[in-house]
């Protein structure tokens, strides 16, 4: 985003995602055994939100810990699987995933799965923390820093709908021919990928791309089949003649779709760009 106008913000890439398998105590059976059942909104003393408390202490909290908090009913729905997390991978967690115990909360912004848990709590509103009331928003390009009012947007929760080229670097040098193009496609909220455009003209032109979670296996969005909080893998064999911009854009299954142009979700925070990726080829010795 900072290429279109300078944010203010952490400069995360295509790369700052991954996919693991995750072992622990679903939330909304700890809750049950607590007295507090399935698909609650809101408890007898007035409890709608569940608030993570970290045993980190960072700066933006003048010291104090870092925490987050997500809605009771998505903490009491086992459909929405928040996990109580203490495996990765079938092996124990390693302290930079946040051992003894964190916090998975799948198709929402890493920003709410709380490392190193050291409490739990049920609140009326939501986590006043730093990180929930002065980051993590959304906020159209018209605010800048000196208009900014925090209190006018929710915190950010499921993030949209992504795609990104992982076969090719940009300014990659290829031989003219046959090129696969292949990456992920991730979309929050449990959505799941309808289709991956791919066009090899800078946009002009597309053309679907094959989709699977597991090599073999034809993907279904939304199918029971298919994981819903997992990315999902693209691949197309394209024949590319000349340099080029190759671009991929993906849709999901509640048809959103990823929007063309950076400067139309250019923010201060330089959180979610989502926009089209593209990656530019030169074939041979040709120039761009």
């Amino acid at each position: 985003m900072s290429k279109t106008r300078e944010v203010r913000g952490v400069g995360w890439d295509v790369s700052a995602i991954g996919n693991a398998v995750w072992g622990g105590a679903k939330l909304a059976d700890v809750f049950e055994l607590i007295g507090i059942p399935k698909l609650t909104s809101c408890t007898r003393s007035g409890g709608k939100h569940v608030e993570f408390v970290s045993i980190d202490k960072c700066k933006e909290e003048n010291g104090g810990p870092y925490k987050a908090s997500i809605p009771l009913s998505q903490a009491t729905n086992p459909e929405a699987d928040v996990l109580l997390a203490y495996e990765m991978n079938g092996e124990p967690l390693k302290r930079d995933h946040g051992f003894p115990l964190r916090v998975i909360v799948p198709g929402v912004i890493g920003a709410r799965s709380v490392k190193w848990l050291d409490s739990i709590n049920i609140i009326a509103e939501e986590c006043q923390g730093f990180f929930m009331q002065k980051d993590y928003k959304m906020f159209p390009p018209s605010v800048d820093w000196g208009n900014i009012d925090w209190n006018t947007r929710k915190p950010q929760m499921d993030f949209p709908v992504q795609s990104v080229i992982c076969s090719l670097e940009d300014v990659q040098p290829i031989k003219p021919g046959k090129v696969t193009i292949s990456g992920y496609a991730v979309a929050g909220g449990g959505r799941g990928i309808e289709r991956v455009d791919v066009s090899i003209d800078g946009g002009k032109t597309w053309m679907e791309a094959s989709r699977f979670q597991k090599t073999g296996i034809p993907y279904i969005a939304d199918h029971i089949s298919s994981d819903k909080w997992a990315w999902v893998l693209f691949e197309v064999t394209v024949d590319v003649p000349h340099s080029t911009e190759i671009v991929a854009k993906a849709v999901d299954s509640a048809a959103n779709v990823q929007p063309e142009k950076v400067q139309d979700i250019w923010n201060l925070r330089g959180i979610l760009n989502t926009s089209w990726h593209r990656v530019h080829v030169r074939v041979g010795h040709s120039n761009m």
